[in-house]
């Protein structure tokens, strides 16, 4: 299988996807983030706030700032009108939280980076928002979820 985003000499390319056809298109990327116990137990009594703010919130505002600007950060990704984001953070277990990011946009490309930055920098504000009690915090599982539209579709099992 050929890399898409290199021309036939080998040099970077963006591919051109001015021929294909618009298509809704979704995303859902995930991440974790292993706090630990006690990070964990200290969160749940303060209602995962901190002397930052709300933990939940700034992640999934960051979250959704990274979806629209991936383009920017993605050196061969094309600028998308977003249609919508959903950002979740929720308790996987006594020491980890889940992130999932959720894309959608009626486009020519899809969208699985957005919903991968999406992930990865709200899984990386919360360990920001929480560093202070530990930098044993560690993010992990960074990964495309499933995705629709397009030439084909995606379930990670």
């Amino acid at each position: 299988m050929p890399f898409t985003h290199l021309d036939d000499s080998g040099r970077p390319s963006m591919v051109d996807v001015g021929d294909k056809s618009v298509t809704k298109r979704v995303a859902t990327a995930r991440a974790t983030v292993v706090l630990g116990g006690e990070i964990m137990t200290e969160l749940r009594k303060s209602g995962f706030t901190t002397g930052k703010g709300s933990i939940v919130q700034t992640a999934i505002v960051a979250g959704t700032m990274a979806v629209k600007q991936t383009w920017s950060v993605i050196p061969l990704c094309h600028p998308l009108p977003i249609n919508g984001v959903q950002l979740t953070v929720e308790e996987l277990d006594d020491t980890t939280l889940e992130v999932r990011c959720t894309v959608k946009t009626e486009g020519k490309t899809g969208v699985e980076m957005e919903a991968l930055h999406g992930a990865s920098v709200a899984a990386l504000t919360v360990y920001d928002m929480c560093k202070a009690m530990s930098h044993g915090i560690t993010v992990r599982e960074l990964g495309l979820v499933s995705k629709r539209g397009g030439k084909s579709d995606f379930d990670h099992g």
